[in-house]
């Protein structure tokens, strides 16, 4: 079973994403930040379950879907560290050059 890390700019994206759609609806926010977040809780045991978006020397970076959103991780050995979550509209190309 692999180590779950957020990394403090996935936390932002999901305090950012919680505050979008909060404006609207809190309700929904809550859910959709919390759906995000056990979604991401399958990595520990299945680390690989997501599409192979790029290998880097440190190691696969992973793409897994919720919704309308992508899940950015990479594997490192038995350490798994989420290094964002991105809504399906946004150009992940820019935030991994």
């Amino acid at each position: 079973m692999a180590t779950l890390r957020w990394t403090a700019e996935a936390e932002q994206w999901l305090k950012d994403i919680f505050d979008y759609i909060a404006l609207e609806n809190p309700q929904a926010a809550n859910k959709v930040v919390s759906g995000i977040y056990q979604k991401a809780q399958i990595l520990e045991s299945f680390p690989e379950i997501g599409y192979n978006y790029r290998t880097e020397p440190e190691g696969s970076i992973r793409i897994l879907l919720y919704g309308h959103y992508r899940i950015a991780y990479i594997i490192q050995d038995e350490t798994i560290d989420v290094l964002g979550v991105f809504h399906g509209a946004l150009d992940i190309d820019r935030y991994f050059p």
